[in-house]
């Protein structure tokens, strides 16, 4: 690992804005096509540049291998639960709600890992911001104006996509030792497998004729906001470490914010910007106990 330069800081920028995009874009998506068929064009479109790369680096893909039965679990969990829960919720609420309650996913991790591992214990500082970014979250569920009685559920379930990339990470931790392309393009594959027969047997996209824009956003979500974002994450992480590529975490919900702005001239209310302030706040203060730690 090295010290990041501009070019480190520059492809941290993208990789949040790849990852804040994909909000705007499910809500487009929804416009023409069910959340089991997003979650499948998601992980479909998203294995094709993992896939090659592993092809150009040969790197062998263990998908069913002696592991399979982890690879097929952590597919699931790690991506079609996630990718249909948060096509689902995000059908009923705005997108930009959906980039907040997404930034939690630290802050699960955190709870989870004291409970599922030896190193990540609470401490002061961690319980403070675990404390103020879930306060945020709390707050965001009262701005009665975008979260009612119609939609309140549908935002619970973008909260639980996020619980599920936690979980999904604490199972990869037992076959952590494998290479990140293997692992990704492996979970990829099982995920395209699962979400198959569900596509078919509940909402079998191919009676319908979706939207040019529905359509060009399905395929950004795999092939961008899926594929190469997992790409640019490894990049980021092998020349630079898990800290540093961290910190998107904390771009990913004013990016998101922005750009469901920009391109749905969605509301952003009072109380939006104070549980982005909370979260914001409270995923400082985790990360900076995790760095006095280390």
């Amino acid at each position: 690992m090295r010290q990041p330069k501009l070019i480190d800081y520059i492809l941290l920028v993208i990789l949040a804005l790849i990852w804040a995009s994909a909000f705007f874009n499910i809500k487009i998506a929804t416009e023409s096509f069910g959340p089991v068929t997003i979650a499948f064009l998601r992980v479909f479109f998203g294995s094709i540049p993992v896939l090659l790369l592993c092809f150009y680096k040969k790197i062998r893909v263990e998908a069913f291998s002696k592991d399979w039965y982890w690879f097929a679990i952590i597919g699931f969990v790690n991506l079609v639960l996630p990718f249909f829960l948060i096509a689902y919720g995000v059908k009923s609420v705005q997108s930009n709600l959906a980039a907040i309650l997404m930034s939690t996913t630290p802050l699960s991790s955190t709870v989870l890992g004291h409970f599922y591992t030896k190193n990540e214990k609470f401490n002061a500082l961690k319980t403070f911001g675990i404390l103020i970014g879930f306060a945020g979250i709390i707050y965001l569920f009262s701005d009665d104006i975008l979260i009612n009685d119609n939609n309140f559920i549908s935002a619970l379930l973008i909260l639980l996509g996020s619980t599920c990339y936690v979980v999904g990470g604490v199972l990869t931790l037992k076959i952590s030792k494998k290479k990140n392309e293997n692992v990704t393009g492996s979970i990829l594959i099982w995920a395209v497998l699962i979400l198959l027969p569900l596509v078919y047997f509940f909402e079998k996209p191919w009676n319908s004729v979706p939207s040019i824009e529905s359509t060009i956003s399905v395929v950004y979500l795999g092939m961008v906001s899926t594929g190469a974002a997992w790409l640019l994450r490894f990049k980021i992480l092998k020349n630079n470490g898990l800290i540093f590529q961290s910190q998107v975490s904390y771009l990913i919900p004013i990016f998101g914010i922005i750009l469901s702005y920009i391109f749905l001239d969605e509301l952003i209310t009072d109380k939006v910007l104070v549980s982005l302030f909370a979260v914001l706040v409270g995923l400082y203060f985790v990360k900076k106990a995790g760095l006095n730690k280390s």
